[in-house]
């Protein structure tokens, strides 16, 4: 399979409650907003009016739990509490909600960084179920984006200076190659237990990144 990473056609964006890191994420008409339990305050701080907002809302504040019980009144279809002892985080509770409603290109915001860093490595995990499901998913910020490829080609178009690190995620991943980089590799195997991936580079042409077997997390951070 072959993709091009690119910004266009419709996309499930979820705003969660980690470093946001950028102004404001870009919604179009056709995309769907989903907040992710504290990301709403996100979502009110940008004027962002989302779709939905789930979460079990453990987290709060006193006059956030006030705007969920309203909008539980008032738009009760906007709204979906979860118990605060459950199997799926918010965030997956929201993908699997994106997924529902019928989406398969999924932008998450604020899925890094923040006060628990367990939180963004299930972040990480949510890519791979994005991917087990036929979907594929993007954690952002303001300087950085990861996804993950799974025995696919992918093309990075060239444009922006990026520092490109390629980490498997599986115990062996085979077949890798990475062209118009720094440095290449070609049918090459990475390991989940050997860093050599990071902290490549971008070279001005548009980067290509294939695995024959196995999942690879990339990447990409901006330079300036």
């Amino acid at each position: 399979m072959y993709r091009r990473i690119t910004t266009q056609g419709k996309k499930c964006i979820i705003i969660a409650a980690g470093d946001l890191g950028i102004e404001k994420p870009p919604i179009g008409q056709e995309d769907l907003c989903i907040a992710a339990d504290g990301g709403y305050r996100y979502c009110t701080g940008l004027q962002i009016i989302p779709d939905y907002w789930i979460g079990d809302f453990d987290s709060l504040s006193e006059e956030e739990q006030q705007a969920a019980c309203e909008m539980e009144k008032n738009q009760p279809e906007k709204i979906k509490r979860l118990p605060v002892v459950k199997d799926d985080t918010d965030m997956l509770a929201a993908i699997k909600l994106g997924l529902k409603k019928g989406y398969r290109r999924f932008y998450l915001y604020g899925g890094l960084g923040g006060a628990r860093f367990e939180h963004s490595v299930a972040n990480i995990q949510c890519l791979q179920y994005l991917k087990e499901h036929d979907a594929e998913g993007y954690l952002l910020e303001d300087r950085q984006m990861l996804m993950l490829v799974k025995e696919e080609t992918i093309t990075i178009p060239a444009g922006e200076e990026l520092y490109v690190s390629v980490f498997s995620m599986s115990e062996t991943s085979t077949g890798v190659n990475l062209k118009h980089l720094k440095y290449e590799l070609e049918n090459a195997v990475l390991t989940n237990s050997f860093p050599i991936g990071i902290s490549n580079e971008t070279v001005g042409k548009d980067a290509v990144i294939s695995v024959e077997k196995g999942s690879l997390l990339v990447v990409l951070t901006k330079k300036k």
